[in-house]
């Protein structure tokens, strides 16, 4: 079993509430949820401007994870209502949850 992981810290435009930031990510994590991973807004709770949205997948194999993570990066990088101001992924296999 292979797991990868994406953690994205976002700038969102010209959001002024956090009404309006979960307007601005409700379609956003809807669209990753279509590349069949599990995706969530992870950080940033509070702030009306920024976001962290966490995404894994899990897969039999690397190159799988891998094409997955990478479109779901696309996917943030090409919406115009964020700035992707950094992205982490992690890959982890079963044997390292021991």
């Amino acid at each position: 079993m292979k797991i990868g992981l994406l953690v994205a810290d976002l700038l969102l435009g010209d959001v002024h509430s956090l009404k309006e930031k979960r307007a601005v990510l409700r379609p956003v994590l809807a669209a990753l949820r279509r590349l069949e991973v599990s995706a969530a807004e992870s950080g940033h709770l509070d702030l009306h401007r920024r976001a962290e949205i966490g995404v894994a997948v899990v897969s039999g194999e690397w190159a799988h994870v891998r094409q997955v993570l990478e479109n779901c990066e696309r996917l943030l990088a090409d919406n115009p209502e964020l700035q992707v101001l950094s992205v982490r992924v992690r890959e982890l296999a079963d044997t390292d949850l021991d």
